[in-house]
């Protein structure tokens, strides 16, 4: 079957800050940066396919599926017989993934609201996401949503970020560029938000109030290569195009934007080694099943 985008779902009102950012700055940063991005995330990717286990002929659901590094080593596990959904609330991400997919691939493609995607009941054997579930304004329903396309024992393997504190790549780089620009609006207890299921307890309480079962998380420290084997001035480009930091940057004069970007390139700059700018990383593997 053919890579082709099948069907465009329009998005809860909740959600509507994260789908302007990720149809904006946000998902331009990503597609800007996808080789190196990408390069950066094997790892996490590694884990998560690791714990998902995916077989032959299954039929897989990728959450956030994004520029689709994920859902293209998805759809090699699960061959012509099987076949892998990448949903996305970005278009321009979506666009990049239909491009890089092999034609061939047993994928298709919808731009849509996970929490609110009209998903074919009983679809799909296994959920999987490598960082695209922590953006929904009430998770517990986008859960329940998505238990809709599982099977009855279907399973949900998903990556998320750990505590930003444990995630020196995005704190050290945010608060050297705070010496420059004004702090980020403060958010809620788990808003929507790159570390919304930083904390175990949190994870634990949404999968279970959406109905999962035999929950298992799996929490990751280790160093990840923010330059991809391009040195400091790469690093500085992902961990802007990823991390806090560069939306604090965003939109700033110009004066304190360069002042704010040599204090995120001196942060890091500590992490370097040679071509390799490796800087600590905390993230969970998150395992659980649909009853």
């Amino acid at each position: 079957m053919d890579a082709a985008v099948v069907d465009i779902s329009f998005g809860h009102f909740e959600n509507a800050e994260q789908i302007a950012f990720w149809n904006g700055a946000g998902g331009g940063r990503w597609v800007a940066r996808r080789a190196e991005i990408d390069a950066l995330l094997a790892p996490v990717q590694e884990a998560l396919l690791e714990r998902a286990a995916i077989q032959a002929g299954e039929r897989v659901l990728d959450i956030g599926c994004g520029c689709g590094a994920t859902l293209i080593a998805a759809a090699e596990k699960v061959g012509p017989g099987g076949s892998v959904l990448g949903l996305d609330v970005s278009a321009a991400m979506l666009t990049a993934a239909h491009e890089f997919t092999p034609a061939d691939a047993p994928v298709s493609f919808v731009q849509g609201d996970a929490m609110v995607h009209h998903f074919k009941a009983a679809s799909a054997d296994l959920m999987i996401s490598r960082l695209g579930v922590m953006y929904f304004a009430n998770p517990v329903r986008a859960v329940l949503n998505i238990r809709n396309a599982l099977h009855s024992e279907g399973r949900v393997a998903f990556a998320c970020w750990g505590e930003l504190r444990d995630n020196p790549w995005a704190l050290e780089p945010l608060q050297a560029a705070y010496d420059h620009v004004p702090k980020l609006p403060g958010l809620p207890p788990h808003a929507p938000d790159d570390f919304a299921f930083g904390a175990a307890e949190w994870i634990e309480k949404v999968m279970t109030d959406a109905g999962l079962r035999r929950i298992r998380l799996e929490r990751h420290d280790i160093a990840l290569d923010f330059g991809a084997g391009a040195g400091l001035d790469s690093a500085v480009q992902t961990a802007l195009a990823i991390g806090p930091a560069g939306r604090a940057v965003a939109g700033q004069p110009s004066e304190a934007t360069e002042a704010a970007i040599a204090a995120v390139r001196k942060a890091l700059a500590r992490y370097a080694k040679g071509p390799r700018v490796v800087v600590p990383a905390s993230f969970w593997i998150v395992t659980a099943v649909d009853p």
